[in-house]
C-alpha cells in the first residue's frame, strides 16, 4: 500500500515538466502603468472607473479591455474609433513601461526562475501582452523563457487556453506536463480548461480553481512543483 502510494507520488512528480508564466502580475507588476493609460483614455471622454473595475480587465486582451471600459461610460464607438483609440492608450502605456528597470520585478521572480531553470524545468512566457517583450527587455528576465507567447501570437483571450497550449506546444509537452502561475481568475480558468495546474498568485479566496494559491514567487521552490 505504501509502495503503491509512493509510485503514484513519483508519478505525479515526474509529470510536471514545464512552467509557464502569466507576465502582469506575476513577474512583474504592470497593472498600475496599464490603469493609469486605461484612466486617462476614460477621462478624454469623459468618465471614470474604479480599481475595483480594473480587475476585470486583468488577463485580458486590449480589445476586451477597452470594450469593458466603453461600457461602463455607456460610451459607443465604431470599430475604426475603437482601434484609434487602443492605439491611443498603447502608445501612452509603452511610453511608461519603456522605463522599468530591473528593480521593478517582483520579490523572489529571479530566484525561483534561476532555480526551476537549473532543475532543468523548461520555461515559456503566456500574455496577452503585446509589450511583453518590451518589458523581459526592461526587467532583464527575457533570458529564462525557452518560448514567449504572448498577445501578437494569439486571438483569443483568457479564459481561453489558447495562450497556454501554444507555450506547450512550442517546448514539446502536454497539457498535463505543464503547470501555470497566473494571478488572474480568467487566467487559472485558462489553465484549467487547457488541462493543466495552475499556481495562483494571490488570495485564495480569488483564485479557488488554482491547484495551489501563494502570495507571490517569493513563497516557491522546486520542492512545490514536485508536489504538485
Amino acid at each position: 500500500m505504501q509502495e503503491n502510494l509512493k509510485s503514484q507520488i513519483s508519478d505525479l512528480k515526474s509529470q510536471i515538466k514545464a512552467c509557464l508564466f502569466d507576465l502582469d502580475g506575476v513577474l512583474v507588476d504592470t497593472a498600475v502603468y496599464h490603469y493609469k493609460a486605461w484612466k486617462r483614455l476614460a477621462n478624454t471622454m469623459g468618465f471614470d472607473f474604479t480599481e475595483e473595475q480594473n480587475e476585470q480587465l486583468k488577463g485580458v486582451s486590449r480589445v476586451e479591455s477597452l470594450n469593458k471600459i466603453l461600457a461602463w461610460g455607456d460610451v459607443e464607438k465604431t470599430d475604426a474609433e475603437k482601434e484609434e483609440l487602443a492605439t491611443l492608450k498603447n502608445s501612452w502605456y509603452v511610453g511608461m513601461i519603456t522605463k522599468m528597470t530591473p528593480a521593478e520585478v517582483l520579490p523572489g521572480t529571479v530566484d525561483f526562475l534561476t532555480e526551476i531553470h537549473k532543475a532543468g524545468y523548461k520555461l515559456a512566457l503566456g500574455s496577452a501582452s503585446k509589450n511583453s517583450g518590451i518589458i523581459l527587455e526592461k526587467t532583464n528576465l527575457a533570458h529564462f523563457f525557452d518560448e514567449i507567447v504572448d498577445g501578437n501570437m494569439v486571438t483569443k483571450s483568457k479564459p481561453d487556453p489558447e495562450v497556454f497550449l501554444k507555450g506547450a506546444q512550442l517546448l514539446g509537452f502536454a497539457p498535463d506536463e505543464c503547470v501555470v502561475f497566473e494571478d488572474a481568475v480568467a487566467g487559472v480558468e485558462a489553465a484549467k480548461r487547457g488541462g493543466m495546474k495552475a499556481i495562483g498568485i494571490g488570495e485564495k479566496s480569488v483564485l479557488s480553481q488554482a491547484d495551489l494559491v501563494v502570495s507571490g514567487l517569493d513563497k516557491l521552490t522546486v520542492k512545490d512543483l514536485e508536489n504538485l
